[in-house]
């Protein structure tokens, strides 16, 4: 038996919340969870030349609207490993909008943007607003250049700030307690 990542608690100490790494920083490959077989397997690669800029991962104990778990980009200056669990706190989210993936439609898939909480050299970020526009920028293209040669179809709408974040959070947990419960 194995246990199942998605399923770890959604905070730790402190009040900071957990993101379970899937691709780290510097991966030219997409990583998935998988929580029936209890391993991370290939999604797919990105395109040519793109690595992930910082380690990308998820939120466990929470359902998005796509119905998986919360989105998270760990902005910081180390890489770790597939299944390394951080205790974050938000800058912000960018909130992004693309095709269904199951149905048709469009629907919500926003990525979270976190700092660990014991990254030193990052204590002073509060909001993903003291980034630079630029760094903001670099960041939309890189989630749109990851997505350019799927059926995704993806739309950056803009950035919210850390309260947004933590909102989502919440909302996330919630869907995520109310189908535990089914």
């Amino acid at each position: 038996m194995h246990a199942d990542l998605t399923a770890l608690p959604l905070r730790g100490t402190g009040g900071a919340f957990h993101v379970v790494v899937e691709s780290p920083r510097g991966s030219t490959v997409k990583l998935k969870y998988e929580p029936k077989l209890g391993v991370f397997t290939i999604s797919r690669p990105l395109v040519h030349g793109l690595r992930y800029p910082f380690d990308w991962g998820f939120v466990p104990s929470t359902e998005a609207p796509d119905g998986d778990p919360l989105d998270a980009l760990v902005y910081w200056d180390e890489s770790t490993y597939p299944g390394v669990v951080l205790p974050c706190r938000a800058l912000g989210v960018l909130k992004v909008e693309q095709k269904k993936s199951r149905g048709r439609g469009r629907e919500h898939n926003d990525r979270l943007l976190v700092v660990p909480t014991p990254a030193s050299r990052a204590e002073n970020l509060s909001n993903i607003r003291e980034l630079s526009r630029r760094e903001r920028e670099e960041l939309e293209h890189f989630f749109t250049a990851a997505v350019a040669f799927t059926d995704k179809d993806m739309k950056v709408l803009g950035w919210e700030g850390p309260n947004a974040a933590e909102r989502m959070i919440d909302e996330a947990a919630g869907r995520y307690e109310k189908k535990a419960r089914r």
